[in-house]
């Protein structure tokens, strides 16, 4: 019926458009920054149980929101409060020096590749991440992108068109760490190369990959001869 309202409060009518569904992993995200919220002071402990409750039984994205409005950014893998995060970060360069992305860079929701002939590289290992999804529309040419990666960010590049160009990706294994960050390459590159790989190991990790060193003697264990 024309003015009905739904059970968020919300104009459902035919001229009012559908409110986006939140999913478990949307109530749990907002789960944990009352969380840390309240942990920080910002939040009484009857505030925090009421908040609390309401996300649980939330059925849209909005109704999230605004259980969050009046607090800061915060980094759920992090634990801390961070600045603002923008909607849409965009990079451009032609003919240029090496961008990169590298420490503790806020992620933001969507970023905006253009550039030709030179090297981009985005780090995620130390990167604040405050959602759970980051989509990089690409028009690139030439040189090459990097995604740095760490377990528990997938990157899905399906939608991505390669015009002589090439990929390779190589995802941080960890099946035990869940996804906290799944980035979404869309777009073009046009005689370039993506690569995604984990972070290079440091020289002690190297180190303890070596074999054990032979005993006394100087054969290594299971050494048959005479």
């Amino acid at each position: 019926m024309p003015g009905e309202i739904s059970p968020t409060g919300k104009n459902s009518g035919p001229g009012s458009p559908p409110e986006l569904r939140a999913s478990h992993a949307d109530r749990d995200r907002v789960v944990d920054v009352l969380r840390i919220a309240a942990g920080d002071g910002l939040l009484s402990a009857d505030e925090l149980d009421e908040r609390l409750e309401a996300a649980l039984s939330a059925r849209t994205v909005n109704e999230l929101t605004a259980l969050t409005a009046d607090l800061p950014a915060v980094s759920t893998s992090t634990g801390t409060a961070v600045a603002e995060v923008k909607d849409v970060l965009r990079i451009e360069g032609i003919h240029s020096g090496a961008v990169e992305r590298t420490g503790r860079w806020i992620v933001p929701r969507r970023l905006e590749l253009a550039t030709a002939w030179c090297e981009v590289t985005l780090d995620f290992t130390q990167a604040v991440i405050t959602q759970d999804t980051l989509r990089i529309d690409m028009n690139t040419a030439g040189k090459k992108l990097t995604l740095i990666t760490k377990p528990g960010i997938v990157v899905d590049a399906g939608a991505l068109s390669l015009v002589h160009s090439k990929i390779k990706i190589h995802q941080a294994q960890d099946h035990e760490t869940p996804i906290m960050l799944r980035v979404e390459l869309v777009g073009t590159t046009t005689h370039g190369r993506v690569v995604v790989r984990p972070a290079r190991r440091t020289l002690g990790q190297w180190l303890l990959r070596r074999p054990a060193s032979p005993p006394a003697g100087g054969r290594p264990p299971g050494d048959a001869r005479p």
